[in-house]
């Protein structure tokens, strides 16, 4: 007989219910992928729609400048209405559409989602976000040169995409436990930046070309996703054990349909009791014993729920979660910083190394590599100490020397830009990634709770929604600034770097305090 292959054999190690974790762990990834693939075109899109233009310029004449006042001097090149000298502040508007419906929207989704089936509710949501993301992209088609409809689309798409986060944690935060949450978590997020990652390469490609498919072909993406979303998803493991029981009642039920008008009990389960044993007057029948003579009491079979099912948490009740103001505040700076570069970057290394909008898009996924591994690390570190704002704190302190030596990026060569890059990527979107994932799962499920795991959507979504008003805000700044001078952008972000830091030292002390040395949150700590 043939040996059996390595690979089988790996695979037949795992049981049912780990394939099962698994496949919910690939298919959520998947699913937030393509929510952020769709979000980061627009950066790339933005040097396209203000271009810079050298020749133009220098071709324009005084004169050509005073006969069209108010426009820039590269708006033959530029895509109106963004060809004005105020281009910076008008795209910077479109950002703070979406991010500020996103942040407004985030508060009521978490809250929704606790009370409706969430693979129905993530499924609209991505068919939404898909067609608002296509219909951007028609602008181009249709040649659309009113600032009114790309704010509106922004602010819909901005709505409509707050039904993604608050779902995929309260789905994987169902079906992974506390061990190892970090780490877990960690990998998980990086869809984060593989989303941006692939939504630069795909919006790059086509950017030069027709800026219209950079936002079509990612619509179309998510819009498929959330097809299979609705096929595949399963919210709960316990969903699998309530389907389970249904197969085995049909069964059943067909089986005594078989058997129809044992002793004239038409409709009702036959049961009885021998011992310890319990099987159905059915399967008995099929097995021949009931030709042992054995005088079988028939009794109807009623399932009684043992306890009621904990109702969704309030949003003040969520609130009153130890350490969920301080992390969401936190959080709002760390947004805003990690937000400012997922919408301007692309423009910034356009403007200060003076590169094509391909090249600039392809660079800046740079910054998202870091991402990955800052998630990752940051996960590991806070499993193995036991303290998660503690590594987020030392994260906040090292980012912001980094970003000082970022905002000298045009004096640098090409491989130290690309160092940089990936530096801090890992350390603006480290403490990002922890708190929006295993810290939210440890406070929403938290002991405080009881065993409600039903306000892990809530608590989720009130602590991002808080980032989201810091995404919101960081990326609007960024284009008031910069025209000022890049400089200005920079240190608005280490400021913001120095404040969220600012917000955990409490937690920090608290952990540093602590003799237990357990995976989780500050929260969970014992107090002194």
């Amino acid at each position: 007989m043939a040996p059996v292959p390595p690979g089988i054999r790996f695979m037949a190690s795992f049981n049912k219910d780990q394939w099962y974790k698994a496949f919910t762990f690939a298919l959520t990834f998947l699913l937030y992928t393509s929510f952020h693939l769709s979000r980061k075109p627009i950066s790339i899109v933005k040097s396209e729609l203000h271009k810079n233009c050298s020749q133009v310029m220098e071709l324009s004449t005084e004169s050509s400048r005073s006969h069209r006042p108010g426009l820039h001097p590269e708006l033959d090149c530029s895509w109106k209405p963004f060809d004005r000298s105020n281009y910076k502040q008008l795209l910077g508007a479109m950002d703070y559409s979406f991010l500020f419906a996103y942040a407004i929207g985030m508060y009521l989704s978490g809250i929704i989602g606790e009370r409706l089936p969430i693979r129905l509710y993530l499924t609209v949501g991505m068919l939404a976000s898909g067609l608002f993301t296509c219909i951007f992209g028609l602008g181009y088609i249709y040649d659309i040169h009113s600032l009114g409809f790309y704010i509106f689309v922004q602010v819909v798409n901005g709505l409509v995409q707050t039904t993604g986060w608050p779902s995929v944690v309260t789905c994987i935060g169902n079906w992974f436990g506390k061990g190892r949450r970090g780490l877990i978590m960690g990998l998980w997020n990086s869809h984060t930046s593989v989303g941006n990652i692939l939504g630069s390469l795909i919006a790059g490609y086509y950017v030069s070309s027709n800026w219209g498919l950079s936002f079509i072909v990612p619509g179309i993406i998510i819009a498929a996703m959330g097809v299979i979303c609705f096929f595949f998803l399963i919210e709960h493991p316990n969903d699998l054990k309530t389907a389970s029981a249904q197969s085995s009642a049909a069964s059943n039920q067909k089986l005594h349909k078989t058997w129809n008008g044992v002793k004239g009990h038409k409709d009702l389960y036959l049961q009885y009791k021998q011992g310890t044993k319990t099987q159905s007057w059915d399967t008995e029948l099929l097995l021949g014993q009931e030709s042992i003579g054995v005088c079988v009491p028939v009794q109807q079979v009623v399932v009684v729920k043992s306890e009621a099912e904990p109702s969704a948490i309030s949003f003040m009740g969520a609130l009153q979660i130890p350490g969920v103001v301080e992390f969401s505040l936190c959080l709002l700076f760390a947004k805003l910083v990690s937000y400012t570069f997922l919408f301007w970057l692309p423009l910034y290394i356009t403007k200060a190394a003076h590169l094509d909008a391909k090249t600039a898009g392809d660079l800046s996924t740079l910054f998202d590599v870091g991402g990955i591994v800052g998630g990752i690390l940051a996960g590991v570190m806070s499993d193995k100490m036991g303290k998660r704002a503690t590594t987020c704190a030392v994260m906040l302190l090292l980012a912001a020397p980094t970003l000082y030596g970022f905002s000298m990026m045009s004096q640098f060569g090409f491989g130290p830009t690309i160092g940089m890059l990936l530096v801090c990527g890992c350390l603006v979107n480290g403490p990002y990634a922890l708190i929006t994932t295993a810290v939210s799962a440890d406070l929403g499920t938290h002991k405080s709770l009881k065993g409600n795991a039903r306000a892990l959507s809530t608590v989720t979504a009130i602590i991002d929604g808080t980032g989201s008003v810091g995404a919101a805000v960081g990326p609007l700044l960024a284009g008031l600034l910069s025209a000022r001078g890049w400089n200005q952008v920079f240190y608005m972000l280490m400021t913001a770097d120095f404040l969220a830091l600012l917000l955990l030292l409490r937690l920090v002390m608290k952990e540093l305090r602590s003799r237990k040395n357990r995976p989780g949150v500050a929260v969970e700590m014992k107090e002194h």
